[in-house]
C-alpha cells in the first residue's frame, strides 16, 4: 500500500537541558517526588481522566508506574528508578530525588559535561568506599542473635508509608508480623546455601489492622458450603497430595483452525469423562487423600472422589501453584495419563479456619518455610498500599540476609556522608584529582553541588516548614518546629536526630543545613553502646540505598551528557 502522506523528517533538538520547558518539567517532577518523601510525605491521587481506578499513594513504584511522562529526559530518569525499584523494592524516591538534585545543582555551576562526569564518578567512588568500610559512621552490622535491628528496619519502612493509614500501635503490630512471616521462611537446617521459602499475602479487607496475623502453611479460600461438604476431616497421619495444573473439567482445548475427527457413534463427552474417572480410580488405588487442581474439577469426578473419602479442591489459581508445589514437595501434574508414584506430595495436616467473613482450608506443611500473612485494612485503597509496603519490607529483609548491614535513616546518612565527602575533598584534593586533568576549583564547585544534593534529599523529609540543621560532631540531621525564635537554645527545641541515635543533650554545635558550610570531620566508627541502647532507630536498607546512590549518579551523568535528542515524528 502506498504512503498516504509524505514522511516527516526527524526532529533534532540540541542541548536539551538548556530548554526552559524541559527544566520546568523536571522541576515539576522533582516537586511531586520530594513532597511524597518520608513518613510525613503528602499523598498523591493518580487517575485517568477517562475513568478507571484511583491510586492514592506516596510510594515511588506506584507513583512512577501511574505517571505518564513523554519527554525523553524524564523517561530516562523514571525508567532508571523503576528498574532500581523492580530489583531492590526500596529507596526509589531517594534515588529519583537525588538524581533531580544533582542535575539541578550541576547545571547552575556550568562545568563541562566531561569534567562533571569524571568528578561525579570520583565522588561516587568515595561514597561507596566509605559506606562499605569498617569505620563508616552511618552503617550498622546486623546482629542476627537479636531481632531488634531487623524490627527497627521493618518499622522504618512501614512508618514511611502514610497512605497505609496506620496508627503507631498498628505500625508496631504489622512490623512484628512482617518480621515473623520472614523468619518462618528461613529453613531450620541448611547445608551449602540458604534457600528461603515464601510469604503469601492473603487479603482480608474491611477488617481491623490488628486482626492481621501470620500462620505457617497456606490458606486456600473456600466458601462455607464447600467446607461443609468436606467436613469432618478424619486423619491422624500425613495427607498424600496430588497437585494438578491441568484442567480436570472435561472441556476440550481450543483446536484453533484444526479439526477433530471422531468415529461415528462415539461421544466425546463420555470418552473424556471415562478418562477422568479412570484417573480417579488410579488416585484411589494410590491412596491419595487430597486432590488440588489449579483449574476446574468435573462434578462427576468430584462426586467419585468424595464417595471414596478424598478431598478435592479446585480453582486455586496460578498464583498459588508455586507455593503449593513447595508445601507439598512435588511438581504439578500436567496430564491426565498414568501418574508416577513419585508425582505425589504430602502435607503434615489439614484443618479449617475462619477469619472475618472468609473461610479457609489451612494446609500445614511438613517443613514450615511457607507461611500466610493474613493482611487486614479498613478499605481497598489502604489495603493496596499496605500490601505493597509488606512486599517491600519482606524483600528488604531478604537483601539484609545477603548483606547483613543497615544504614542510619531519617536523613542522617545523607548529611553524614555529605560532611565526610566535604572534609575528604578539602584535605585530600591532590590524590582525588591525580590523573583526572581537573582543577581544584572545579573539584570544590562540584563537591558543593554533590553534597548539597545529598543534603537536599534529607531536607525533603521536612514538609511543615521546620528548621533543618546538622550537628558539627556526627553530621546527623535534625529538625526543629517552624517559627523558632531568633535567639534559641537548640537543645531545648531539639530532641533526637533523624535516625534517633543521638539526643540533643550531648554537647553539640548545630548549623543550618542550607547555610554556608565549613568543612569538619564527622565522627566515624559508631560506638556499640550507642547502637545497643537505642530501641527505636530509623534505618534504611544498605543494599537498596547504596544501589540507589549509584543509579542516581549514573543517571544524572547520562542526562547531563546528552547533546542531542532525535525524535521520529512519523
Amino acid at each position: 500500500m502506498s504512503r498516504l502522506e509524505a514522511k516527516k523528517p526527524s526532529l533534532c533538538k540540541s542541548e536539551p537541558l538548556t530548554n526552559e520547558r524541559v527544566r520546568a518539567t523536571l522541576c515539576v517532577l522533582k516537586g511531586i517526588l520530594t513532597s511524597s518523601y518520608g513518613p510525613s510525605g503528602r499523598l498523591k491521587q493518580l487517575h485517568n481522566g477517562l475513568g478507571g481506578c484511583v491510586c492514592t499513594t506516596s510510594q515511588s513504584s506506584a507513583l512512577l508506574s501511574n505517571l505518564s511522562v513523554t519527554h525523553p529526559i524524564l523517561k530516562i530518569l523514571t525508567t532508571s528508578v523503576q528498574n532500581h525499584v523492580s530489583c531492590l523494592s526500596d529507596c526509589g524516591l531517594f534515588t529519583a530525588i537525588l538524581c533531580c538534585n544533582l542535575i539541578e545543582n550541576i547545571q547552575r555551576i556550568g562545568l563541562k559535561p566531561t569534567t562533571v562526569i569524571k568528578l561525579n564518578k570520583q565522588l561516587l567512588s568515595l561514597c561507596t568506599s566509605y559506606l562499605q568500610s569498617e569505620f563508616c559512621g552511618c552503617r550498622i552490622r546486623v546482629d542476627f542473635s537479636s531481632t531488634q535491628t531487623l524490627l527497627c528496619l521493618v518499622r522504618s519502612i512501614v512508618a514511611s508509608k502514610p497512605a497505609c493509614m496506620l496508627t503507631r500501635q498498628e505500625i508496631d503490630h504489622i512490623s512484628a508480623l512482617i518480621l515473623r512471616a520472614f523468619l518462618l521462611t528461613i529453613p531450620e537446617n541448611t547445608k551449602d546455601r540458604l534457600i528461603l521459602g515464601e510469604s503469601i499475602i492473603v487479603p482480608l479487607k474491611g477488617q481491623r489492622v490488628t486482626d492481621s496475623t501470620v500462620l505457617p502453611g497456606i490458606l486456600v479460600e473456600m466458601s462455607e458450603v464447600q467446607l461443609m461438604k468436606i467436613l469432618p476431616i478424619k486423619k491422624t497421619d500425613a495427607f498424600k497430595v496430588a497437585l494438578f495444573c491441568a484442567s480436570l473439567s472435561g472441556d476440550f482445548p481450543d483446536t484453533g483452525e484444526g479439526t477433530i475427527v471422531v468415529n461415528s457413534g462415539v461421544s466425546l463427552e463420555n470418552a473424556v469423562l471415562d478418562q477422568l474417572l479412570n484417573l480417579g480410580r488410579q488416585l484411589v488405588s494410590d491412596h491419595v487423600d487430597l486432590v488440588i487442581c489449579q483449574k476446574v474439577v468435573h462434578p462427576s469426578l468430584k462426586q467419585f472422589l468424595s464417595t471414596h473419602h478424598m478431598i478435592a479442591i479446585d480453582r486455586v489459581g496460578a498464583a498459588l501453584m508455586e507455593a503449593l508445589s513447595k508445601v507439598t514437595g512435588t511438581q504439578p501434574i500436567g496430564s491426565l495419563g498414568l501418574i508416577s508414584p513419585s508425582s505425589y506430595g504430602s502435607i503434615k495436616d489439614l484443618c479449617t479456619a475462619k477469619f472475618g467473613f472468609k473461610h479457609f482450608l489451612h494446609l500445614l506443611p511438613n517443613e514450615a518455610t511457607i507461611c500466610s500473612l493474613l493482611l487486614c485494612n479498613r478499605n481497598d485503597t489502604a489495603w493496596d498500599e499496605l500490601k505493597l509496603t509488606c512486599q517491600t519490607a519482606l524483600h528488604v529483609l531478604q537483601l539484609t540476609i545477603k548483606e547483613p548491614s543497615v544504614l542510619l535513616g531519617g536523613g542522617c546518612t545523607e548529611t553524614h556522608l555529605a560532611a565526610y565527602i566535604r572534609h575528604k575533598t578539602c584535605n585530600e584534593s591532590e590524590s582525588i584529582l591525580k590523573d583526572d586533568g581537573c582543577t581544584q576549583t572545579e573539584l570544590i564547585l562540584l563537591t558543593d553541588a554533590f553534597c548539597s544534593a545529598l543534603e537536599s534529599v534529607a531536607g525533603s523529609l521536612e514538609h511543615d516548614g521546620g528548621e533543618i540543621l546538622t550537628d558539627m560532631k556526627y553530621g546527623h540531621f535534625w529538625t526543629a518546629q517552624p517559627e523558632s525564635p531568633s535567639v534559641v537554645n537548640w537543645p531545648d527545641l531539639l530532641s533526637r536526630c533523624g535516625c534517633g541515635l543521638y539526643t540533643s543533650q550531648e554537647e553539640l554545635r548545630w548549623s543550618f543545613l542550607k547555610s554556608t558550610h565549613h568543612s569538619f570531620a564527622p565522627q566515624t566508627c559508631l560506638p556499640h553502646e550507642a547502637v545497643g541502647s537505642a530501641n527505636n532507630l530509623t534505618l534504611d536498607c544498605f543494599t537498596a540505598k547504596l544501589s540507589g546512590l549509584q543509579v542516581a549518579v549514573d543517571t544524572a551523568n547520562l542526562i547531563l551528557d546528552l547533546s542531542y535528542i532525535i525524535e521520529d515524528k512519523n
